[in-house]
């Protein structure tokens, strides 16, 4: 089958003509074709966009919740979309990805109907200040979560009363098309989703250049990123930017050793390492160095890694050809595998092991560049201060995780760590109320709860002399 663009509240073929392969990662097979986009459906989508209806706040809510109420009806079927899309298990779609994303949707339902802005009294005066959309944004959302990085920046659009339209990853398109045609079903007027897919440079492009877009939010790498930050500046257009990571994990010798690993362990695997998140920088105080180590290599063997089944594959198999590639650089840099290090599974699959490993330079590229993969490195430390050098070594900033039962050392180094986002004993717990974002190259602004609602909107003051 060949996926259109939703444009307007209904499928739309590419004025190209011109489809790419979708491709099933845990079998390399085709298994359809995606619309090739260019700058004239993008134009068509920005068209719609404009002249979608602007909706009371009531209107946006009981949309959001009636898409969250129809997704939920179908999440076999959507979970099924994503896990071909993706090469995630669909145990992971049915039980993690989709329900996410429903809760994306309700939360911000929620959200802008408690929504407050501010009034500041003077003697002779009162100042208001009205919280309104800007008009047409543009999503751009990675490969990663589709459908859930999908809803956590529609949600907030359309709450906020904005048009959107939607770029989703040429490599997992179905399941943002899927949720066009849905929020149609349940009542969205035409434009206010609309879905183009394609090639950045053919896509991209025209979306973050064209005068009529007052908002990007973008996930993905640092340096489309920057790319983007570049095209939006001169115009003036608000930027949001959620980018790489190479987030260290930070074990002390007093942690409890039978939280802690399996807790860095679950930080470097899950989605097989294709999270921002991922804890692929462990470092270790040395009195306890050789037990981790001997550990985080059971936990890392000890799984039930059924390709397919209980696990999943990288996205795609130059994906999987570039964590490979990482592998014959960590040997030339002085490192040991441990475990891992390789493809698994069958050979047109894009599976990889869990892989450790140890004797790598702090400073070596395999240990300092985003491998996005199932890979963790293993570093000793000798005292605090040796271990929070080490952790802010790296050009990014996104999330780290530290483990120790001293509560004092805890406060100290979340302070002090250059890091957006920082877990005590625990990793990746989230609470959608929360700004997320990084420092450094990890990107620019804050999603979540409020943060979002107000990237999505601009405020105005109102004087009254009295």
């Amino acid at each position: 089958m060949n996926l259109d663009h939703w444009i307007a509240g209904k499928a739309y073929a590419p004025a190209s003509a011109q489809y790419l392969d979708n491709v099933d990662p845990k079998t390399g097979q085709r298994i359809g074709g995606i619309a090739q986009g260019t700058a004239a459906d993008v134009d068509a989508a920005l068209a719609a966009a404009e002249a979608a209806p602007k909706l009371a706040v009531a209107d946006r809510v009981q949309l959001l919740h009636a898409l969250a109420d129809e997704v939920e009806g179908r999440i076999e079927e959507f979970a099924e979309a994503e896990a071909r899309d993706s090469g995630k298990t669909l145990q992971a779609c049915l039980q993690v990805d989709v329900p996410r994303s429903l809760d994306n949707l309700r939360f911000f339902a929620a959200a802008v109907q408690r929504e407050e802005t501010a009034c500041h009294q003077m003697e002779d005066g009162l100042n208001y200040t009205l919280r309104q959309a800007l008009g047409t944004v543009v999503t751009i959302t990675p490969w990663n979560f589709p459908l859930h990085l999908f809803t956590w920046k529609l949600a907030p659009a359309i709450a906020m009363g904005n048009a959107v339209v939607a770029k989703p990853s040429e490599v997992t398109p179905s399941t943002a098309t899927m949720m066009a045609a849905a929020f149609t079903k349940v009542g969205a007027p035409a434009g206010l989703l609309n879905v183009v897919h394609g090639l950045g440079a053919d896509v991209g492009e025209s979306l973050c250049t064209d005068p009529r877009v007052k908002a990007i939010s973008f996930t993905g790498s640092t340096a489309t990123g920057k790319h983007i930050a570049g095209q939006a500046s001169p115009l003036l257009k608000k930027v949001s930017l959620e980018l790489g990571g190479k987030n260290p994990s930070l074990l002390f010798a007093d942690a409890d050793l039978d939280v802690a690993v399996p807790g860095v362990a679950r930080a470097a695997f899950l989605n097989t390492g294709q999270i921002c998140l991922c804890g692929s920088r462990l470092l270790v105080e040395r009195s306890c160095y050789d037990e981790v180590v001997d550990r985080l290599v059971q936990e890392a063997e000890a799984g039930d890694w059924t390709p397919g089944e209980t696990m999943g594959s990288l996205v795609s198999a130059d994906h999987r050809d570039k964590v490979t590639s990482y592998m014959a650089l960590a040997k030339e840099e002085g490192g040991t595998i441990l475990c891992g290090g390789g493809p698994v599974g069958p050979p047109a699959g894009a599976y990889f092991a869990p892989t450790v490993i140890t004797d790598l330079p702090i400073s070596c590229r395999t240990a300092t560049e985003e491998i996005f993969g199932p890979v963790v490195t293993v570093h000793p430390f000798d005292h605090e201060d040796e271990a929070l050098a080490m952790a802010n070594h790296v050009p990014y900033g996104l999330g780290a995780s530290v483990w120790t039962q001293n509560l004092t050392r805890a406060h100290r180094l979340a302070a002090a760590l250059e890091s957006g986002m920082v877990w005590i004993n625990t990793w990746n717990k989230r609470d959608y109320r929360v700004p997320f974002g990084g420092m450094k190259q990890s990107g620019l602004g804050r999603e979540g709860g409020r943060y979002a609602l107000e990237f999505y909107s601009q405020d105005r003051n109102i004087c009254i002399q009295l």
